[in-house]
């Protein structure tokens, strides 16, 4: 059916809203089901369940905290209170803020990491356009991107409990970073709390218990502890073993977690900022994972830091503050932030840069892309590119989770701003580098155009006179490989210029060890398998149909044994002469996949239910002042989550309310990325009818599944006894 929902749009406009936010899903608990079902699309009698309504309407009873009053749709939120902390319970939580992504591993890993970069999020107080689950009409969104340059990601917001958005969670782990929340308390609120929580041990300790159960429900990797006021005798006498507690039960209750102290309450119970790791705030320091300095340090404080006792052998738990915004007496910020980070790797510490949503806040936001590459560009040669460790198929279309239009195959399939970083995909190197003579390479995103998403990879630049061609690393990775390996490659490329796709390998038992970047590599650039090929075929087959148009697709077979994946890399060669060639190309996916997985059968969806109904009555966007109904619903379902890139939600008219109408098309409502869905402000047939859901996976190769085995649910109801006159 994927002609058909690519042409024709459900009306799920929101009444009180512009945005039209139910398009992308994302966050949910993993159910995963091993056997399928069939059904026969065209006989509702066969398909897997059904239920029965009656419409009735009146104000929603789900949460307010977990769902929009108005329209019912997921929203991320926090605590703000002891209270609310202390009666917060794992059955009450919002399922859909679950995070879905496990944490990928890395090369070199957290703990071998001697430099590491934690960046503290801290944009505009927090929970803006971030907190839709499932996603937002933004014209002009702020996301990060340059993941691999980066350790740990910490969700920074000044309510007392900052819970992650699920969506910045999931998109850390599939780089491999850590996703912490914040617990924060200030001013004079914030020392009652103080007080109150670290009374006793039972107190302290029923505290850091509730806080170790949410990161391990939502799926986060631990906590930045901002403690920004004074603190009693006993309060301050208290940290240390609240502090250890909550430590080692993030340990043992999530693997590879962190806790990390913010420098401010000194052993004292002062609040005075030390800008340094120094006697007077060590107790704290030792009782956790590390600490985030404050961030009016001079060269002096990073020189004493070295060679104190309480820093040896941990130098790299010794988190240097550098406030982008450069606020307060600071080595450097802003746009030369580069020269603070500088001096902190010179004297072999780790570093937290608070609030690099600078180039985002204070500029230009149609600029925000471009400001923000020549800010991670600039503090480049200080960072160090971390390998996600993955296992086939490694895939990627290179977008940023947000787009001006949403494109599928090269297509456009939906004319209209857009923001879910559920959706952004493995992250490229992007960087400009500088050649010989006056040549030069850049990579960027391109919104512009997409193979599928919202942005391509843009890689464009000037191949100098003398060099016959230039290569750019999109890639670095460890990626064991199959003994019969494909490889799909999708691009445009200007006038004079031709692309070769060129594969670095090593031998994988050696890239096992700690030291992966002393192992030597193999180039290999593979050649083109015809289109009669078997394999072309069968992966054709797989993929669909697609418009024949200026996108290139070539396809390659890589037979070894024993070897690991190490980098990917993009060749432009100039066709001919040896003048300097400007040059421009888009890359729309890399796919690197198992050749075995293109004869897999696919997987059905099952147990497909749906709850938490809502009815109500609106004026629909297209039908002037007609009143029409509409369905609130949250649709579940059972799918392995690791075979998974996303999933398709369409509905239908089935019969109703006038029986000589045949039933309707399938329409696309929207995209999830977890095994739930939130349908919102669906315009429907009023009563009586029938209608019906489906849920089409998307394996994580683009592989569309026969309509045979999607997930279908049907919903006959008739209208209620109190529907005449509703709102």
């Amino acid at each position: 059916m994927e002609g058909e929902f690519t042409k024709h749009a459900s009306d799920t406009s929101f009444r009180k809203r512009t945005r039209r936010d139910d398009f992308e899903n994302m966050g949910g608990k993993k159910h995963e089901c091993d056997s399928g079902f069939q059904s026969n699309v065209d006989d509702p009698t066969d398909l897997t369940s059904e239920q029965h309504e009656t419409v009735q309407f009146g104000p929603s009873t789900l949460p307010a905290k977990h769902y929009d009053p108005d329209t019912t749709e997921p929203i991320s939120s926090n605590l703000q209170s002891l209270d609310e902390l202390l009666s917060w319970k794992r059955s009450e939580a919002s399922p859909f803020n679950v995070a879905t992504v496990p944490l990928a591993n890395r090369q070199p890993s957290y703990a071998a990491s001697q430099k590491r970069t934690l960046v503290c999020h801290d944009m505009m107080g927090g929970y803006l356009d971030d907190r839709f689950i499932q996603g937002a009409e933004v014209e002009t969104p702020y996301a990060f991107y340059h993941w691999d340059y980066i350790d740990i990601f910490n969700y920074f917001s000044h309510n007392m409990v900052t819970i992650p958005p699920v969506c910045w969670t999931n998109t850390a782990h599939k780089h491999g970073v850590l996703s912490l929340g914040t617990f924060i308390t200030e001013w004079t609120d914030g020392a009652k709390m103080c007080e109150k929580f670290l009374a006793d041990k039972e107190s302290y300790c029923a505290v850091a218990d509730k806080l170790v159960e949410m990161s391990d429900c939502y799926g986060f990797d631990g906590w930045l502890i901002n403690i920004e006021n004074v603190l009693s005798e006993t309060a301050v006498k208290n940290m240390p073993p609240f502090l250890h507690y909550l430590t080692d039960c993030m340990h043992k209750r999530v693997t590879g977690s962190v806790v990390i102290w913010y420098d401010s309450v000194l052993q004292d119970g002062k609040l005075k900022w030390q800008n340094e790791l120094n006697d007077h705030n060590r107790v704290f320091f030792e009782a956790c994972d590390g600490l985030f300095t404050n961030y009016n340090w001079t060269e002096s404080s990073l020189e004493f830091m070295k060679v104190y006792s309480a820093a040896q052998g941990r130098l790299a738990d010794v988190f240097v503050g550098v406030d982008v915004f450069a606020r307060g007496e600071v080595v450097a910020g802003k746009f030369e932030t580069n020269k603070a980070l500088s001096l902190i790797r010179k004297h072999g510490f780790s570093t937290a840069l608070f609030a690099p949503g600078w180039v985002y806040e204070c500029h230009d936001k149609t600029a925000f892309r471009m400001n923000q590459d020549k800010f991670w560009g600039l503090l480049s040669e200080h960072l160090f590119i971390h390998r996600p460790f993955f296992l086939l198929p490694v895939v990627s279309s290179f977008c940023l989770g947000f787009g001006k239009n949403l494109f599928q195959k090269g297509q456009v399939i939906m004319e209209r701003n857009w923001f879910n970083l559920n959706a952004q995909e493995l992250q490229p190197h992007y960087y400009t580098e500088t050649l010989e003579n006056q040549g030069w390479i850049r990579t960027q995103g391109c919104p512009e155009d997409a193979w599928s998403g919202g942005s391509s990879l843009l890689i464009e630049g000037v191949i100098p006179s003398t060099l016959s061609k230039v290569c750019a690393r999109i890639f670095s990775l460890h990626v064991p490989l199959a003994t019969r390996t494909f490889v799909s490659f999708i691009y445009k490329v200007s006038d004079g210029v031709s692309l070769s796709l060129e594969l670095k390998l090593a031998d994988a038992a050696l890239c096992t060890h700690s030291n992966t970047e002393d192992v030597n590599s193999s180039s290999v650039v593979p050649d083109a398998l015809g289109e009669e090929h078997q394999l072309v075929k069968q992966f054709t087959s797989s993929c669909g149909e697609w418009v024949q148009d200026s996108w290139i697709k070539r396809c390659f077979q890589l037979e070894l044994s024993g070897c690991a994946l190490r980098d990917i890399c993009v060749n432009v060669t100039r066709d001919g002469g040896e003048q300097a060639t400007p040059f421009k190309c888009r890359i729309g996916e890399i796919m690197v996949l198992d050749a075995e997985s293109l004869l897999v059968s696919p997987v059905s969806v099952q147990s497909v239910h749906v709850d938490d109904i809502v009815w109500q009555k609106a004026v629909g966007s297209d039908s002037g002042n007609i009143m029409k109904l509409h369905l609130n619903a949250t649709i579940k379902w059972c799918y392995p989550a690791q075979l998974i890139r996303h999933f398709c939600i369409h509905w239908r008219r089935l019969r109703g309310p006038d029986p000589r109408v045949p039933p309707g098309q399938l329409a696309l409502v929207g995209r999830s990325y977890s095994n739930l869905f939130r349908v919102v402000d669906l315009v429907v047939p009023d009563a009586p009818a029938l209608i019906e859901l489906a849920v089409e996976p998307v394996t994580r190769e683009g592989f569309r599944v026969p309509e045979a085995n999607w997930g279908r649910h049907v919903i006959s109801y008739i209208e209620g006894d109190h529907s005449v006159g509703a709102e």
